[in-house]
């Protein structure tokens, strides 16, 4: 089989780092070879890109420049993780890939998802996801189960200068997810993640399993 490219997305607090989780344990149930990546912290460049946005006495970033690291940090990512994983036939889940730079740097810093989409496009030389699941929440419930959490990755995600922005910030990201699914719905598939976790990993998996089928059928 060759290899299947499925990323996730949605903002902070949906749940993404779960369903990753859960959609690798049923793939490797069934015999896949699964290789779990995320961004901007799939590579050793993206992991200290990752550190400087988390610590709080880094100098703040420029919008562009901010971009810019994320999408340097992509190009590493693509080349030396995800583009030999898929070569060998593996199915690669990513937590976040282009889509949310058009969410957050497009729409929630305004840089606008022209500019983004080009960036995107030489970064990734071109590849694109098999499939993106979209876990769609409002700014309020994602922020809000992810500050709950006293430890662990989402609360430190809610820390950093992006999870620390204002609702009206995040507002614009979750504007930016719902236009690119509007533009591409055969790529991706909303689900609502304000259902029970189980409930969530259902349809997600239902999607997964369509999308599998329908290249196997190729």
């Amino acid at each position: 089989m060759p290899g299947f490219f499925l990323t996730l997305e949605g903002g902070e607090g949906s749940g993404k780092s779960t369903l990753a989780a859960e959609l690798g344990r049923r793939l490797e149930a069934e015999g896949r070879r699964v290789v779990r990546t995320e961004e901007p912290g799939g590579t050793p460049l993206g992991q200290q890109f990752w550190r400087y946005l988390r610590n709080p006495e880094s100098p703040p970033l420029t919008p562009l420049a901010e971009l810019l690291l994320f999408e340097a940090a992509r190009a590493q990512h693509v080349e030396m993780m995800i583009r030999p994983a898929l070569a060998e036939g593996a199915i690669v889940v990513c937590d976040r890939f282009t889509d949310s730079s058009v969410a957050y740097q497009g729409y929630g810093r305004a840089l606008g998802a022209e500019l983004v989409q080009t960036l995107n496009e030489i970064a990734t030389g071109g590849l694109a996801p098999d499939l993106t699941v979209l876990l769609d929440l409002s700014p309020e419930a994602g922020l809000r189960r992810a500050r709950s959490l006293e430890s662990g990755d989402g609360a430190t995600k809610t820390r950093d200068v992006i999870g620390g922005e204002a609702d009206a910030f995040h507002q614009q990201v979750r504007e930016g997810f719902l236009a690119i699914a509007r533009g591409e719905p055969v790529r991706v598939v909303v689900i609502d993640a304000s259902q029970a976790a189980a409930e969530v990993a259902e349809a997600a998996w239902g999607a997964v399993e369509t999308a599998l089928n329908a290249i196997q059928r190729l």
